[in-house]
């Protein structure tokens, strides 16, 4: 497409509004820290070289792609046409040469997909498309574009290749642990690259009040007049400071599982870097540029990665956070910290160990 808002291929396209164009934009420029800090631990998982190898001639991607042209909604000119503008739009803001071949799927749960080994295939639910406006369903399509211009649907596609084979091999104990381990790291990944695509999305919708309604609406329906955006952003805020290190293990057991961080931490996780000066400057035209991919250094982006891991420990809230700081930093008493943050522990009669501390000693487990 054409700065004068026609595609290169004679279709005319005019956007709903101006927005920003980030010609030659490479993903570095939006990708999350702990994304690309995932990859790199993904990459270098033992054996998993290997196993990307066998998978990639085993995944029955070609029949993928053609359960989706048989039993789905191919977008178009003639069908979903302002989903199919909404598309090209994206892909004109992020300079994705090849528009990706989009479907919509008959679901009543609200979901969208970037899958594909050879080339990506994004497919909304109607659940999504009845739920969303039309800045909302902009927003979701940039995110998905987001995740084809990162290359990310090549691991969303073993992802969900794994978890299948894994529910098929339960019964092998050995076979279903070796599986599993490999699943445990792509669902990490998994979940860093949707903070990635979030803030692609973001680029493309340049709509931040847009984002916040459509994740709003992901985690309480279509009653958008019953929702508050502060309150829910609020609402992250508790979920990471509240309670203690009990909670802190829960909150990591709740999310292993998930391919999807929750959704009042993306909110917030969007929010915060819409007013970095990162998301400024991109806006302003300064990113990094596709052509100069080839020359990044893994080191370099595995650095940055690791310091904004440690940041994050830093500046945390969450009880069990706070203790790793701690012990990086050398806090003494770690020992009254943690059984203070359990909430104490049951015994019959004080050891020398548990001496009442300066808060009257350690609390009975309920």
């Amino acid at each position: 497409m054409s700065d004068d808002g026609h595609q290169n291929n004679g279709h005319e396209h005019v956007p709903s509004r101006q927005r920003r164009r980030f010609p030659g934009i490479s993903s570095r420029a939006y990708e999350h820290p702990a994304d690309r800090s995932a990859l790199v631990a993904l990459r270098k998982l033992s054996g998993f070289d290997t196993v990307f190898k066998a998978l990639s001639g085993l995944l029955p991607e070609r029949s993928l792609r053609l359960l989706f042209l048989s039993d789905s909604v191919r977008v178009s000119d003639q069908q979903f046409a302002y989903l199919n503008d909404m598309l090209r739009d994206a892909c004109y803001i992020l300079d994705l040469e090849k528009v990706p071949p989009m479907y919509v799927n008959q679901d009543p749960q609200p979901n969208a997909m970037c899958i594909g080994l050879d080339e990506p295939i994004i497919v909304v639910t109607t659940g999504l498309v009845d739920l969303l406006d039309e800045e909302e369903m902009r927003a979701v399509v940039g995110h998905e574009v987001g995740h084809a211009l990162s290359g990310h649907s090549v691991y969303r596609t073993i992802l969900l290749f794994l978890t299948s084979l894994a529910l098929r091999v339960a019964w092998i104990p050995l076979g279903n642990i070796a599986i599993m381990a490999i699943v445990t790291a792509l669902r990490e990944w998994f979940r860093k690259s949707e903070l990635s695509a979030d803030r692609a999305g973001l680029l493309v919708g340049q709509d931040l009040r847009a984002s916040m309604r459509g994740l709003m609406k992901l985690a309480g329906g279509h009653h958008l007049h019953e929702m508050n955006v502060d309150a829910f952003l609020k609402q992250a805020e508790e979920h990471e400071a509240g309670g203690d290190l009990r909670d802190s293990v829960l909150k990591i057991l709740n999310v292993l599982p998930r391919t999807h961080p929750f959704t009042t931490i993306r909110a917030a996780e969007l929010k915060k870097w819409s007013e970095s000066r990162d998301y400024q400057r991109i806006m302003d035209g300064h990113y990094p540029r596709r052509a100069e991919d080839k020359d990044t250094s893994v080191t370099d982006s595995f650095r940055e990665s690791a310091a904004s891991y440690a940041s994050n420990v830093k500046n945390s809230k969450d009880p069990l956070m706070k203790l790793v700081n701690d012990i990086a930093g050398g806090a003494g008493d770690l020992g009254g910290r943690v059984r203070r943050g359990f909430g104490g522990f049951s015994s019959s009669a004080p050891r020398n160990d548990d001496r009442p501390d300066e808060e009257g000693g350690a609390t009975p487990a309920g």
